[in-house]
């Protein structure tokens, strides 16, 4: 498994988020800014719900803004985490739905980011295979490199989740 902690190499994306369908945007904590030095993302107003899978104070929302967070490592989820992460995504889907924007962010918004935008995918009618190509072709190439979350979408969320439990 690739996460960030064991691969100090996983370099900052380009820009702070990205919409990867309309009105659902992936994005992180960090970008590589114009001189390449690593610089902060904070959101303000530009989304009516941020969900926050790595809560870093300073960056954001604004107050007044909707923020969902459920902080979640990027490795091995248990079943409460991976329930969360389930509810994230339906959550989005709600606001999708109603016609709001969505910001799901993480560390560089790859992996946990990812995982949520994938299970909304997935919910609104895509395979995994495609959900996960459609990210990586709009965020980046380096969305979703940690192998066991791509194992967890392929198994199917609700599958994985039930396993951890037995497991516990």
């Amino acid at each position: 498994m690739r996460t960030r902690e064991s691969q100090p190499d996983v370099p900052a994306p380009d820009s702070p988020w990205d919409e990867i369908e309309p009105g659902l945007w992936m994005g992180g904590h960090q970008v590589r800014g114009p001189a390449g030095r690593v610089e902060p993302v904070v959101v303000r107003r530009q989304f009516d719900l941020v969900q926050t899978l790595l809560r870093l104070p300073g960056h954001g929302p604004d107050p007044g803004v909707e923020h969902q967070v459920w902080p979640i490592p990027d490795g091995p989820l248990d079943g409460t985490q991976l329930a969360g992460v389930i509810r994230m995504a339906e959550a989005a889907c709600e606001a999708l739905d109603a016609g709001r924007t969505v910001l799901v962010r993480c560390w560089h918004g790859y992996n946990r980011s990812g995982l949520v935008v994938a299970h909304a995918l997935m919910r609104q009618g895509r395979s995994a295979e495609a959900a996960i190509r459609l990210i990586r072709s709009r965020r980046s190439s380096w969305a979703l490199h940690n192998g066991l979350f791509v194992d967890y979408l392929r198994a199917g969320l609700a599958t994985a989740r039930m396993l951890e439990e037995l497991a516990e």
